[in-house]
């Protein structure tokens, strides 16, 4: 479809001990084989989903118990870090690809799905690139699952509307529309920034529209660095728009999980949020009179910048599911997991406002239909940089994406403490 930026290098095996995040636990038939799977589908419409997919893995095959567990999405990544170092992965469990993703292949952690993949050739329903996000050594590790999730600028259409506010096309525009909001008492931009990821997308957004995805790929193969004028550049953007009042009292200790950015929105206290497409399954579900006031636009591009601005940021294919090598029948592992992505899987995610990995969708959500739109005419799809880099390096990009959101580290340090830790993690 599309050729994915994705070149993250890759998760290094040291991984301190973990404690707390459980999940939630659905048992399947009794009998004496079991098959057990982790995933994050905790939210919105998701667990019943995936109860359901469950249910019909169960009915075709009642002699096998199902441990089905739903942790949440921090929780989920440091505990299957402590599995994975332990030798006790579950039989199924998801990534986002990328780094991590190559690191369980390369470590003979996850099996080769190419066989059951290639088997009356189940692959071809799936979109390409998503296929692509799961191909590593030209072999297929993952099944692609959970919606096309890219990022976008979700807006208030009614806020918009009540100040002649145009849908903005550049960065300058952008700024403009944001000092109006500003003088109109309305905060311009909602944010939860506590777990870091949220506060990523806007430097993302900002790095790819200045230099376009390259400096990203060069920064992460060595044949460039993090101190590129782009990273700079999305650094002390973020820095002005702090201290122009761009964003919301305390957003650095609010959850975006709990939905504390949104509240924001509902109440109508700020008009926009920058989020990846699942908040439209979210809104959906949380409050139909705000959904009705809901539109999107691409992020603007950078009138001096390089960056293509149809470039997209995001996955396609939310989450993969892997079989662990250590599965002791690993067919009916990749039955149990390809039922999530089966006829009344893809029906049940667009009722729940999102879009299946596969080919061939009919998306009558008039926002769900633009958002596939953006991801169809983008000639590149950068992938979430903290599913690119190695966990460790990713790390140092969150806590140093946040720490410039707060004001407490300045652009070039954060940008050449980034740098240091790829540098490091490239001498291993």
């Amino acid at each position: 479809m599309k050729r994915i930026a994705v070149v993250g290098l890759l998760l290094a095996a040291a991984v301190s001990a973990f404690a707390g995040g459980g999940g939630q636990k659905s048992g399947g038939s009794s009998g004496g084989e079991s098959i057990s799977i982790w995933s994050t589908q905790t939210t919105n419409r998701a667990p019943e989903i995936f109860q359901a997919g469950v249910d019909r893995f169960n009915k075709n095959n009642p002699t096998i118990k199902v441990d089905a567990t739903n942790i949440v999405n921090d929780s989920y990544k440091q505990k299957l870090a402590v599995a994975l170092a332990s030798g006790q992965a579950p039989d199924i469990f998801l990534s986002w690809s990328g780094g991590p993703m190559y690191e369980y292949a390369k470590n003979g952690q996850i099996a080769d799905l190419s066989p059951y993949m290639n088997a009356n050739n189940f692959k071809s329903k799936f979109l390409d690139a998503s296929i692509a996000q799961v191909t590593y050594q030209n072999k297929i590790w993952g099944i692609p699952f959970s919606n096309v999730s890219v990022c976008t600028v979700f807006y208030n259409k009614e806020i918009f509307a009540r100040y002649n506010l145009k849908v903005p096309t550049t960065i300058r525009e952008l700024e403009q529309v944001c000092d109006t909001l500003k003088k109109n008492n309305i905060v311009p931009f909602s944010l939860a920034n506590k777990t870091q990821w949220t506060g990523s997308m806007y430097f993302m957004f900002l790095a790819t529209r200045r230099g376009g995805t390259q400096p990203f790929i060069n920064a992460v193969d060595g044949s460039g660095s993090f101190t590129d004028p782009a990273f700079i550049y999305a650094g002390e953007k973020i820095q002005e728009w702090v201290s122009k009042g761009y964003f919301n009292t305390g957003f650095n200790g609010l959850d975006e999980d709990s939905g504390q950015s949104r509240q924001i929105l509902y109440r109508g206290e700020a008009a926009m949020h920058i989020m990846g497409s699942w908040f439209n399954s979210s809104v959906i579900n949380e409050d139909a009179a705000f959904y009705a006031k809901l539109g999107i636009f691409k992020f603007p591009r950078d009138e001096q910048g390089s960056g293509n601005p149809d470039t997209v940021i995001g996955t396609v294919g939310d989450n993969f599911y892997h079989v662990s090598a250590t599965a002791k029948n690993p067919a009916k592992a990749f039955e149990l997991a390809s039922v999530f992505i089966d006829e009344e899987a893809v029906k049940l995610a667009l009722e729940d406002g999102r879009i299946p990995p596969v080919k061939g969708v009919k998306l009558e959500n008039a926002i769900l239909a633009e958002l596939f739109a953006q991801v169809v005419a983008a000639p590149d799809i950068q992938l979430w940089y903290d599913q690119s880099l190695s966990p460790e390096v990713a790390d140092v990009h969150k806590v140093t994406s946040q720490e410039i959101f707060g004001n407490t580290l300045t652009p070039r340090a954060a940008a050449q403490q980034l740098q240091d830790a790829q540098a490091a993690y490239l001498k291993k």
